[in-house]
């Protein structure tokens, strides 16, 4: 099946996911800067709270919605996630303190989990066995663009309207996403009943060799970007850079990481998961590296650019994987728990990262951050397997 014959309930889908994305944009550049700027919040581990609550409440999220799904089906939990939009705007507008952040951010978190996770199960369902890379592609091609275009538009947004205002294009985006998931209709539930949910999570966790490797490497990924969320706008910014050139830098690793998922993602349909996951977590920790020690915008862009490159070749290369080695009665469980461990990562590398900063600064943080990032990609590349186990019956 060729891209432009996938049903047109296929591009609704990936059309939806991009309000879904935005939904994280909106807070990608500002939150950060109403950290130090608004609450005065020293960079370190309160500073990088928001994004801790938030990687924690996404992961178990997924933990839930995946077994909901494939009992009772996508479309209401997908709908359930865009009601969960609506006060997000509202509350980083009208925030006194950064408890109010945090716990908005939990929020946050069970919205993108409902939303972003039934959008890629329900593209993987429509797009069939052929072409899950490119419906895993496609799907973070649309969320991540969603993401990059709302990050660098509230940041040129920032001097005119001041840090907060930008944050009103909430309520645009919760408005046409909800519009856009009740014009969605349903792509199946499980027929058959699955195995335990706990069985599946042994299996997904550890046990299935690469099933396992998978979720490592997306933990990885996820660890990086809650290092570069929290801190990479802090650090650009103590380097003299300004807010536009920060935003430009921070809209163009995941501009790079949305684009690049169109490719990545139907490349795996026909080279295979297995090196384009692993080499695109270790691209991802080299990238790091060296984008925490830029010291100029031409050489902050390229590393930036790199950075996304990484991101892409990994991001819906693994979710494909877990696709091929899970059954079709408990995939979107399966996928529930890869991306409970996925954004697990947003958690331990934001608040790892924001330890290490308020001990020896930030750019040694995202210097460490990278350091782990590599070790787990090696970690993981030997203990995959070469090829899909079959699933369990």
């Amino acid at each position: 099946m060729s891209p432009s014959r996938l049903p047109p309930l296929f591009w609704l889908l990936a059309l939806t996911n991009l309000f879904v994305g935005g939904m994280v944009g909106l807070e990608r550049t500002l939150v950060p800067l109403l950290a130090k700027d608004v609450f005065h919040l020293a960079t370190g581990g309160s500073a990088l709270a928001f994004i801790a609550s938030f990687g924690v409440s996404k992961a178990f999220g997924n933990l839930a919605v995946g077994a909901l799904a494939d009992r009772h089906g996508r479309l209401a939990v997908l709908r359930a996630g865009w009601v969960l939009a609506w006060p997000v705007p509202l509350v980083l507008l009208l925030a006194q303190n950064w408890t109010a952040v945090i716990l908005v951010n939990i929020l946050l978190g069970v919205q993108q989990a409902l939303t972003w996770s039934m959008t890629v199960n329900m593209m993987i369902d429509a797009a069939g066995p052929g072409k899950r890379g490119l419906a895993t592609g496609l799907n973070e091609l649309a969320g991540y663009l969603g993401v990059s275009v709302m990050a660098f538009v509230t940041g040129l947004l920032v001097a005119p309207l001041g840090l907060r205002t930008p944050l009103a294009l909430g309520f645009v985006l919760a408005l046409v996403g909800t519009v856009l998931a009740f014009m969605l209709v349903e792509t199946g539930r499980s027929a058959a009943r699955p195995p335990a949910p706990g069985r599946i999570f042994a299996l997904v966790t550890w046990q299935h060799r690469t099933l396992s490797s998978a979720v490592l490497l997306s933990f990885a990924t996820n660890f990086k970007d809650g290092a570069v969320w929290g801190l990479l706008p802090l650090v650009l910014v103590s380097r003299g850079f300004a807010l536009p050139q920060v935003a430009a830098v921070a809209g163009t690793y995941t501009l790079i990481w949305a684009l690049s998922q169109a490719a990545f993602g139907p490349l795996s349909d026909r080279v295979g998961r297995r090196t384009l996951a692993g080499g695109g977590v270790l691209i991802q920790g080299l990238a790091l590296w060296s984008l925490s020690s830029a010291g100029t915008l031409p050489l902050a862009f390229l590393t930036a650019a790199l950075l996304g490159m990484g991101t892409g070749m990994a991001y819906p290369t693994l979710m494909a994987w877990m696709a091929d080695a899970s059954g079709p009665d408990w995939r979107a469980t399966a996928l529930g728990i890869y991306r409970f461990w996925r954004d697990a990562g947003y958690a331990v590398g934001a608040l790892g990262a924001g330890v290490i900063a308020a001990a020896l600064g930030a750019t040694a943080a995202l210097g460490w951050t990278a350091l782990g990032v590599v070790l787990l990609a090696l970690a993981a590349w030997l203990r995959s397997a070469p090829r899909p186990v079959a699933e369990p019956g």
